[in-house]
Protein backbone atom coordinates (compact mmCIF):
# COMPACT_ATOMS: atom_id res chain seq x y z
CA UNK A 1 0.00 0.00 0.00
CA UNK A 2 1.26 3.50 -1.25
CA UNK A 3 2.75 5.37 1.73
CA UNK A 4 0.72 8.90 2.65
CA UNK A 5 2.39 11.68 1.30
CA UNK A 6 1.47 14.42 4.41
CA UNK A 7 2.34 17.44 3.08
CA UNK A 8 0.41 16.95 -0.26
CA UNK A 9 -2.85 16.53 2.35
CA UNK A 10 -2.09 19.52 4.20
CA UNK A 11 -1.33 21.24 0.65
CA UNK A 12 2.12 22.72 1.98
CA UNK A 13 5.72 22.43 0.83
CA UNK A 14 7.92 19.88 2.26
CA UNK A 15 10.41 22.99 3.69
CA UNK A 16 6.83 24.55 5.46
CA UNK A 17 7.57 25.60 8.40
CA UNK A 18 4.96 24.84 11.63
CA UNK A 19 3.24 27.80 11.74
CA UNK A 20 2.33 27.09 8.27
CA UNK A 21 1.70 23.80 8.44
CA UNK A 22 -0.91 25.08 11.71
CA UNK A 23 -2.45 27.71 9.28
CA UNK A 24 -3.24 24.66 6.38
CA UNK A 25 -4.45 22.62 8.63
CA UNK A 26 -6.66 24.71 10.42
CA UNK A 27 -7.88 26.16 6.92
CA UNK A 28 -8.33 22.50 5.59
CA UNK A 29 -9.88 21.68 9.08
CA UNK A 30 -12.64 24.09 8.66
CA UNK A 31 -13.68 23.12 5.38
CA UNK A 32 -13.75 19.42 5.66
CA UNK A 33 -15.21 19.28 9.42
CA UNK A 34 -18.44 16.86 9.46
CA UNK A 35 -20.22 20.36 10.76
CA UNK A 36 -20.24 22.32 7.83
CA UNK A 37 -19.95 19.01 5.33
CA UNK A 38 -23.08 16.96 7.34
CA UNK A 39 -23.62 13.35 5.94
CA UNK A 40 -20.86 13.60 3.40
CA UNK A 41 -18.78 10.82 3.95
CA UNK A 42 -15.83 12.29 1.21
CA UNK A 43 -15.19 15.49 3.90
CA UNK A 44 -15.72 12.73 6.56
CA UNK A 45 -12.94 10.88 5.11
CA UNK A 46 -11.11 13.73 4.34
CA UNK A 47 -11.05 15.44 7.29
CA UNK A 48 -9.58 12.04 9.20
CA UNK A 49 -6.38 12.07 6.48
CA UNK A 50 -6.04 15.79 7.12
CA UNK A 51 -5.98 15.39 11.32
CA UNK A 52 -3.89 12.33 10.81
CA UNK A 53 -1.40 14.69 8.91
CA UNK A 54 -1.21 17.11 10.90
CA UNK A 55 -0.97 14.75 13.99
CA UNK A 56 2.65 13.93 12.24
CA UNK A 57 3.73 16.70 11.01
CA UNK A 58 3.09 19.43 13.99
CA UNK A 59 5.43 16.58 15.55
CA UNK A 60 9.29 17.43 15.23
CA UNK A 61 10.46 13.83 15.96
CA UNK A 62 7.36 12.39 14.07
CA UNK A 63 8.16 14.89 10.96
CA UNK A 64 11.71 13.92 11.22
CA UNK A 65 10.99 10.08 10.91
CA UNK A 66 8.42 10.67 8.46
CA UNK A 67 10.99 13.07 6.08
CA UNK A 68 13.63 10.19 6.66
CA UNK A 69 11.73 7.06 6.19
CA UNK A 70 8.51 8.12 4.34
CA UNK A 71 6.35 6.07 6.99
CA UNK A 72 6.22 5.50 11.26
CA UNK A 73 6.38 1.55 11.11
CA UNK A 74 3.88 -0.23 12.24
CA UNK A 75 4.40 0.41 15.90
CA UNK A 76 3.81 4.39 15.17
CA UNK A 77 0.60 3.51 17.26
CA UNK A 78 -0.77 0.74 18.99
CA UNK A 79 -4.11 0.93 18.17
CA UNK A 80 -6.94 3.66 17.18
CA UNK A 81 -10.02 3.68 19.21
CA UNK A 82 -13.38 5.04 17.63
CA UNK A 83 -15.57 7.28 19.54
CA UNK A 84 -18.79 9.13 18.57
CA UNK A 85 -17.85 13.30 18.05
CA UNK A 86 -20.31 16.38 17.38
CA UNK A 87 -23.19 15.73 14.89
CA UNK A 88 -22.11 11.87 14.94
CA UNK A 89 -18.76 11.93 13.50
CA UNK A 90 -16.43 9.89 14.67
CA UNK A 91 -12.72 10.70 15.41
CA UNK A 92 -9.29 8.69 15.96
CA UNK A 93 -8.29 8.80 19.66
CA UNK A 94 -4.28 7.89 19.27
CA UNK A 95 -2.63 5.99 21.83
CA UNK A 96 0.87 6.81 22.05
CA UNK A 97 4.50 5.01 23.08
CA UNK A 98 4.92 5.01 26.73
CA UNK A 99 7.10 8.47 27.04
CA UNK A 100 6.23 9.69 23.44
CA UNK A 101 5.49 13.52 22.88
CA UNK A 102 1.99 14.30 22.94
CA UNK A 103 1.94 17.68 21.57
CA UNK A 104 0.55 18.83 18.21
CA UNK A 105 -2.54 16.52 17.58
CA UNK A 106 -3.71 18.02 20.77
CA UNK A 107 -4.98 21.05 18.51
CA UNK A 108 -7.28 18.68 16.59
CA UNK A 109 -9.45 18.42 19.88
CA UNK A 110 -8.77 21.70 21.36
CA UNK A 111 -10.24 23.13 17.91
CA UNK A 112 -13.01 21.17 17.48
CA UNK A 113 -14.10 18.91 20.27
CA UNK A 114 -12.89 21.33 23.02
CA UNK A 115 -10.20 18.20 24.57
CA UNK A 116 -6.85 16.95 24.04
CA UNK A 117 -5.23 13.38 23.90
CA UNK A 118 -5.33 12.79 28.30
CA UNK A 119 -8.25 15.36 28.83
CA UNK A 120 -11.67 14.53 29.74
CA UNK A 121 -13.77 13.99 26.51
CA UNK A 122 -17.04 15.27 26.66
CA UNK A 123 -17.02 18.76 26.77
CA UNK A 124 -19.00 20.98 24.47
CA UNK A 125 -16.99 21.37 21.00
CA UNK A 126 -15.28 24.89 20.66
CA UNK A 127 -17.12 26.84 18.71
CA UNK A 128 -15.60 28.32 15.74
CA UNK A 129 -16.39 31.10 13.11
CA UNK A 130 -16.71 30.02 9.38
CA UNK A 131 -14.63 30.41 6.62
CA UNK A 132 -14.40 34.34 5.06
CA UNK A 133 -15.44 33.67 1.09
CA UNK A 134 -14.01 35.67 -1.48
CA UNK A 135 -16.48 36.78 -4.54
CA UNK A 136 -15.13 39.13 -7.65
CA UNK A 137 -17.66 40.88 -9.43
CA UNK A 138 -17.41 43.31 -12.83
CA UNK A 139 -18.35 46.52 -12.97
CA UNK A 140 -18.62 49.50 -15.61
CA UNK A 141 -16.72 53.21 -14.34
CA UNK A 142 -19.67 54.69 -14.59
CA UNK A 143 -21.42 52.19 -12.14
CA UNK A 144 -18.48 53.07 -9.91
CA UNK A 145 -18.81 56.18 -9.89
CA UNK A 146 -22.68 56.38 -9.37
CA UNK A 147 -22.84 53.29 -7.19
CA UNK A 148 -24.65 50.17 -8.26
CA UNK A 149 -26.07 46.64 -7.33
CA UNK A 150 -25.44 43.39 -8.02
CA UNK A 151 -27.00 40.08 -7.77
CA UNK A 152 -24.56 37.21 -7.66
CA UNK A 153 -24.00 33.88 -6.78
CA UNK A 154 -21.38 32.56 -4.46
CA UNK A 155 -20.38 28.67 -4.20
CA UNK A 156 -20.36 27.88 -0.59
CA UNK A 157 -17.79 25.06 0.65
CA UNK A 158 -19.86 22.17 0.60
CA UNK A 159 -20.82 23.52 -3.17
CA UNK A 160 -24.21 24.84 -2.20
CA UNK A 161 -24.69 27.79 -4.39
CA UNK A 162 -26.08 30.89 -2.06
CA UNK A 163 -27.48 34.04 -4.18
CA UNK A 164 -27.09 37.67 -2.52
CA UNK A 165 -28.06 41.28 -3.83
CA UNK A 166 -25.05 43.33 -3.10
CA UNK A 167 -24.65 47.23 -2.38
CA UNK A 168 -21.60 48.40 -4.71
CA UNK A 169 -21.13 52.27 -2.99
CA UNK A 170 -20.02 55.02 -4.97
CA UNK A 171 -16.65 55.68 -5.82
CA UNK A 172 -15.34 52.07 -5.33
CA UNK A 173 -11.73 51.75 -6.79
CA UNK A 174 -10.58 48.46 -8.42
CA UNK A 175 -9.60 45.72 -6.00
CA UNK A 176 -11.38 47.39 -3.31
CA UNK A 177 -12.81 44.94 -0.19
CA UNK A 178 -17.03 45.27 0.55
CA UNK A 179 -17.43 43.21 3.09
CA UNK A 180 -20.65 41.67 3.70
CA UNK A 181 -21.26 40.40 7.07
CA UNK A 182 -22.21 36.77 8.30
CA UNK A 183 -22.70 35.78 4.28
CA UNK A 184 -19.37 33.74 4.10
CA UNK A 185 -18.92 29.64 5.35
CA UNK A 186 -21.33 28.33 8.17
CA UNK A 187 -19.41 28.21 11.29
CA UNK A 188 -18.61 24.83 13.49
CA UNK A 189 -19.91 23.71 16.50
CA UNK A 190 -22.58 26.47 17.05
CA UNK A 191 -20.09 29.64 16.11
CA UNK A 192 -20.50 32.39 13.62
CA UNK A 193 -20.71 32.44 9.85
CA UNK A 194 -17.75 33.87 8.33
CA UNK A 195 -18.21 37.04 5.95
CA UNK A 196 -18.04 37.36 2.24
CA UNK A 197 -16.14 39.93 0.48
CA UNK A 198 -16.90 40.50 -2.91
CA UNK A 199 -14.08 42.78 -4.72
CA UNK A 200 -15.16 45.44 -7.78
CA UNK A 201 -12.87 45.02 -10.86
CA UNK A 202 -13.48 48.40 -12.93
CA UNK A 203 -13.62 47.33 -16.98
CA UNK A 204 -11.55 50.16 -19.11
CA UNK A 205 -13.32 53.05 -20.29
CA UNK A 206 -12.70 54.38 -24.04
CA UNK A 207 -12.67 58.19 -22.42
CA UNK A 208 -12.04 58.02 -18.88
CA UNK A 209 -8.72 57.06 -17.33
CA UNK A 210 -8.79 56.75 -13.14
CA UNK A 211 -5.84 58.38 -11.28
CA UNK A 212 -7.03 58.13 -7.76
CA UNK A 213 -10.33 59.92 -7.77
CA UNK A 214 -9.45 61.85 -10.55
CA UNK A 215 -10.35 60.82 -14.18
CA UNK A 216 -8.30 61.73 -17.00
CA UNK A 217 -9.09 62.15 -20.48
CA UNK A 218 -7.67 63.83 -23.76
CA UNK A 219 -9.52 66.13 -26.08
CA UNK A 220 -8.07 67.15 -29.73
CA UNK A 221 -8.09 70.25 -31.00
CA UNK A 222 -7.20 71.70 -34.13
CA UNK A 223 -3.92 74.35 -34.10
CA UNK A 224 -5.85 77.40 -35.19
CA UNK A 225 -8.06 77.32 -31.54
CA UNK A 226 -5.40 76.28 -29.49
CA UNK A 227 -3.56 79.53 -30.77
CA UNK A 228 -6.72 82.03 -30.80
CA UNK A 229 -8.44 80.27 -27.75
CA UNK A 230 -11.57 78.67 -27.86
CA UNK A 231 -14.48 77.33 -26.00
CA UNK A 232 -14.81 73.40 -26.21
CA UNK A 233 -17.53 70.86 -25.18
CA UNK A 234 -16.51 67.71 -23.02
CA UNK A 235 -18.26 64.88 -21.87
CA UNK A 236 -17.94 63.77 -18.21
CA UNK A 237 -19.58 61.81 -16.19
CA UNK A 238 -21.74 63.85 -14.82
CA UNK A 239 -22.95 65.17 -18.39
CA UNK A 240 -20.79 67.72 -20.83
CA UNK A 241 -19.40 70.91 -19.39
CA UNK A 242 -18.01 73.68 -22.15
CA UNK A 243 -14.31 74.12 -21.01
CA UNK A 244 -12.45 77.64 -22.26
CA UNK A 245 -9.13 76.87 -23.86
CA UNK A 246 -6.59 79.72 -23.58
CA UNK A 247 -4.57 81.37 -26.28
CA UNK A 248 -1.73 79.95 -26.66
CA UNK A 249 -2.01 76.70 -25.88
CA UNK A 250 0.54 73.94 -26.50
CA UNK A 251 -0.20 69.88 -26.74
CA UNK A 252 -0.36 68.17 -23.61
CA UNK A 253 -2.05 71.03 -21.87
CA UNK A 254 -3.86 70.15 -19.18
CA UNK A 255 -7.14 72.10 -17.80
CA UNK A 256 -8.03 70.71 -14.71
CA UNK A 257 -11.94 70.92 -13.74
CA UNK A 258 -12.64 71.03 -10.29
CA UNK A 259 -15.30 67.76 -8.77
CA UNK A 260 -15.99 66.34 -11.98
CA UNK A 261 -14.10 63.33 -11.35
CA UNK A 262 -14.96 60.16 -8.85
CA UNK A 263 -16.49 60.29 -5.43
CA UNK A 264 -14.61 59.97 -2.24
CA UNK A 265 -15.46 56.55 -0.82
CA UNK A 266 -14.32 59.14 2.35
CA UNK A 267 -14.18 62.57 3.25
CA UNK A 268 -16.98 63.06 0.75
CA UNK A 269 -17.25 65.60 -2.44
CA UNK A 270 -15.77 64.49 -5.89
CA UNK A 271 -12.07 64.76 -7.27
CA UNK A 272 -11.22 66.24 -10.78
CA UNK A 273 -11.30 66.05 -14.03
CA UNK A 274 -8.06 66.21 -15.91
CA UNK A 275 -8.62 67.42 -19.60
CA UNK A 276 -5.51 67.09 -21.55
CA UNK A 277 -4.82 69.12 -24.80
CA UNK A 278 -3.51 67.46 -28.53
CA UNK A 279 -2.83 70.31 -30.79
CA UNK A 280 -3.67 68.54 -34.25
CA UNK A 281 -2.03 69.72 -37.65
CA UNK A 282 -3.64 69.27 -40.56
CA UNK A 283 -1.69 67.25 -43.21
CA UNK A 284 -2.81 69.06 -46.46
CA UNK A 285 -3.62 72.29 -46.79
CA UNK A 286 -5.20 74.19 -49.79
CA UNK A 287 -3.47 76.73 -52.07
CA UNK A 288 -5.53 79.48 -49.86
CA UNK A 289 -4.05 78.35 -46.72
CA UNK A 290 -0.84 77.97 -47.45
CA UNK A 291 -0.78 81.67 -48.77
CA UNK A 292 -2.57 82.72 -45.18
CA UNK A 293 0.81 79.88 -43.29
CA UNK A 294 3.01 81.50 -45.38
CA UNK A 295 2.00 85.28 -44.79
CA UNK A 296 1.82 84.18 -40.86
CA UNK A 297 5.13 83.20 -41.08
CA UNK A 298 6.35 86.20 -42.18
CA UNK A 299 4.59 88.58 -39.18
CA UNK A 300 4.97 85.86 -36.54
CA UNK A 301 9.43 86.68 -35.81
CA UNK A 302 9.70 84.28 -33.18
CA UNK A 303 12.06 81.20 -33.30
CA UNK A 304 11.20 78.86 -30.62
CA UNK A 305 14.61 77.22 -31.27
Amino acid sequence: MRAKDYYQLLEVGRNATDKEIKKAYRRLARKYHPDVNPGSKDAEHKFKEISEAYEVLSDKEKRAQYDQFGHLGDDWRRARQRAPGPGGFTYQTVDFEPGAEQAGFGDVFEMFFGAGPGRTRGRAPTAMKGEDLRQDVDITLEEAALGTQRSIVVTMPQGRPKRLDVKIPPGVRDGSKIRVAGEGAPGMAGGPPGDLYVIPRIRPHRQFERKGDDLQMEVPIPYTEAALGTEIEVPTLWGKVTVTVPPGSSSGRTLRLGELGMPRLRGGGRGDLLVKLRVTVPKTTSDEEQALLERLRQLHRDNPR
